[in-house]
């Protein structure tokens, strides 16, 4: 995975909601979920540490093309749950 880093090439840190027995939990209520740097961030450090992000998000939702794209980009890594 190629890191991108901010407007002023200071790379930021972000903590998931939970992490539980190789799950990496980030929860979410929103109606369109993008590739956010958070996402982004939360999809790295579960690939480096060999773990799964979990998505929680309402059954509603729906994935962002880019999103889409970063699942593919990192196979089985990314999975979704319904609140």
């Amino acid at each position: 995975m190629k890191v991108k880093y901010t407007r002023h090439q200071v790379p930021r840190g972000t903590r998931p909601d939970a992490e539980v027995m190789g799950k990496i939990y980030l929860i979410k209520k929103v109606s369109i979920l993008r590739a956010t740097y958070q996402v982004r961030l939360l999809a790295f450090k579960a690939v480096d540490e060999r773990k799964r992000l979990v998505l929680k998000v309402p059954k509603t939702c729906q994935f962002h093309p880019s999103l889409k794209a970063l699942i593919r980009l990192t196979g089985s890594t990314i999975k979704r749950e319904e609140i």
